[in-house]
């Protein structure tokens, strides 16, 4: 994802970004919980290709630094450490793209500062208190305060055991067995994920984890007023559909896009789709900046922006992309909106 550069948080916290590819309005990529960049590998080069793709790492995640005060991992840290990298990297305003816990991010950082904001796309996530819905059970909101005790209590003996169980053949045999649709995704493709969540301290994780189920940006989702994309998999039981269909009829002009068996890892298991619409989303809802005066267009290549266009698009709301019939002026489909 580009040369790592660090940024400096409000508390000191070294907070690691890159950059790659060129054009603007740049795009922000936020991870879930636990994640360093593992479910944009497939997306990255596809918007690369014409526009600036920013990526940054949660404090404990990846390439970031731990913060001096252990207490500092919460929903509403990574909010202003979002905002910091916007600023360390000089971006302008920039389409925020979370996923999973992500989402909860830059709903927050668009409330805050939305001016700061051209876009969003929300990616098989929830607007907040995410372990209420999480396999539709209070099992893990229950078992949430008695693990903080037990890291806490022991975190030496925490660390060596959090990082056996999440590195141990079994965790990945269940996750292909009962998280992941494996018709669509393979092993190899789930290694980078748990090689990167057992990297973070099991003491940052449940903190943040605990700040992530109390934290709720349904409030934020009627004020939302630029071009949004949700995303959701049809068969994600870590944040379900619904929570998905839902954002997208309480902001105003959304689109939802639908991968068909798709899991909480959906822009995995169809990246092609995924990589395609969010691009045209792009393309077609959120305005370019440009720095200098155009260029007169060549005589006898008009219309080819309008063809690279079009090639790009995909479904605003689909359960598949269906066959196009080539046309010599492309109409966009209709994006499904809530009726205002």
């Amino acid at each position: 994802m580009g040369r790592s550069r660090h940024a400096v948080a409000h508390d000191g916290t070294r907070i690691a970004w890159t950059s790659t590819g060129a054009g603007a309005p740049p795009v922000l990529l936020t991870d879930g919980i636990g994640c360093a960049g593992w479910i944009w590998r497939r997306l990255v080069p596809v918007l690369a290709a014409n526009r600036r793709v920013i990526h940054w790492n949660y404090r404990g995640h990846g390439a970031s630094g731990a913060p001096p005060d252990p207490e500092r991992v919460t929903v509403d840290d990574c909010v202003r450490d979002l905002l910091t990298v916007l600023d360390a990297s000089r971006a302008g305003p920039a389409v925020l793209i979370g996923h999973s816990m992500g989402v909860q991010v830059v709903l927050e950082a668009a409330a805050r500062a939305p001016a700061r904001v051209a876009g969003l796309v929300l990616v098989c996530g929830a607007p907040g208190r995410l372990l209420d819905t999480f396999h539709d059970s209070t099992a893990l909101r229950t078992a949430l305060p008695w693990a903080r005790r037990v890291v806490n209590r022991w975190p030496e003996v925490a660390r060596v055991g959090f990082r056996a169980l999440v590195t141990a053949d079994v965790a990945l045999d269940y996750a292909l067995a009962f998280e992941v649709n494996r018709a669509l995704l393979h092993r190899d493709d789930l290694l980078p994920y748990f090689e990167d969540l057992s990297r973070v301290d099991p003491l940052l994780f449940v903190r943040l984890l605990a700040s992530a189920a109390e934290h709720d940006a349904t409030p934020h989702l009627a004020g939302i007023h630029v071009p949004t994309l949700v995303v959701a998999g049809d068969h994600d039981s870590f944040t379900p559909m619904r929570l998905s269909v839902r954002m997208h009829e309480v902001i105003r002009g959304s689109e939802l896009l639908v991968l068909p068996g798709g899991t909480h890892v959906a822009p995995l298991e169809h990246p092609e789709l995924f990589a395609a619409r969010v691009r045209a989303f792009l393309a077609e809802r959120i305005a370019p900046r440009r720095s200098a005066p155009r260029k007169a267009t060549p005589r006898g290549k008009a219309g080819a922006g309008s063809r690279a266009t079009a090639a790009a698009r995909g479904p605003s709301t689909a359960k598949a992309p269906p066959a196009r019939t080539p046309s010599p002026k492309p109409r966009p489909s209709p994006p499904r909106r809530r009726p205002r």
